[in-house]
C-alpha cells in the first residue's frame, strides 16, 4: 500500500507516462512511413527507433522510481508558485492565442500579440510592444523577404 501511495505522489512516474504517450504517438506515426527506401534507410527509420528508445527509457525510469522511492518528489513541490506560475500561464496563453489566430490575422499581428504577452512579464508595456514589433519585423524580413519561406499572411500581405 505504501508503494502505491508513494507512486501516486511521484512526479517521475507522471513524467515517464507522458513520455510513453509521446513516444507511442511518434511510434504510431513513424510506423506509417517507409522503413526502407530504394536508396537505403527510409524516412521512418529514425523516428521509429528514437520513439522506441524514448518508450524504453520511460519504462525504465518508472521501474527505477518505484523501486527507489525514498526521495520521490511530488508534483506539488516542483510545480511553480507565485510569479513562476504567472509566467508559465503567460507562456501557455500566448502560445494558445498565437496558434488560434495566426491563420486568420497573419504572422505579423499574431506574432506581435504573442510576444507582447511574453515580454510584458519582464518589461514595461511600451518596451514589450516595441521589442515585439522589432522581433516580428526581423523574422518577417528574414523568412518571407529574404529566404522566401511562406508564412500565414493577412489581407494586407503581412
Amino acid at each position: 500500500m505504501k508503494i502505491i501511495q508513494s507512486t501516486i505522489k511521484n512526479a517521475e512516474v507522471y513524467l515517464s507516462l507522458f513520455f510513453i504517450l509521446f513516444g507511442g504517438v511518434i511510434f504510431w506515426q513513424a510506423s506509417n512511413m517507409h522503413y526502407y527506401s530504394e536508396f537505403g534507410p527510409g524516412p521512418g527509420l529514425l523516428p521509429l527507433w528514437t520513439s522506441g528508445f524514448i518508450i524504453f527509457l520511460a519504462i525504465a525510469n518508472i521501474v527505477k522510481s518505484v523501486k527507489l522511492n525514498k526521495d520521490s518528489t511530488s508534483l506539488a513541490k516542483i510545480f511553480p508558485k507565485g510569479t513562476g506560475l504567472v509566467n508559465l500561464l503567460a507562456c501557455v496563453v500566448g502560445l494558445a492565442l498565437y496558434i488560434t489566430i495566426v491563420k486568420y490575422i497573419g504572422f505579423t499581428i499574431s506574432g506581435i500579440l504573442m510576444l507582447t504577452i511574453l515580454f510584458s512579464r519582464g518589461y514595461k508595456w511600451y518596451w514589450a510592444l516595441g521589442l515585439s514589433i522589432l522581433v516580428t519585423g526581423i523574422l518577417f524580413w528574414l523568412f518571407v523577404l529574404t529566404l522566401g519561406v511562406p508564412l500565414p499572411l493577412n489581407s494586407f500581405g503581412w
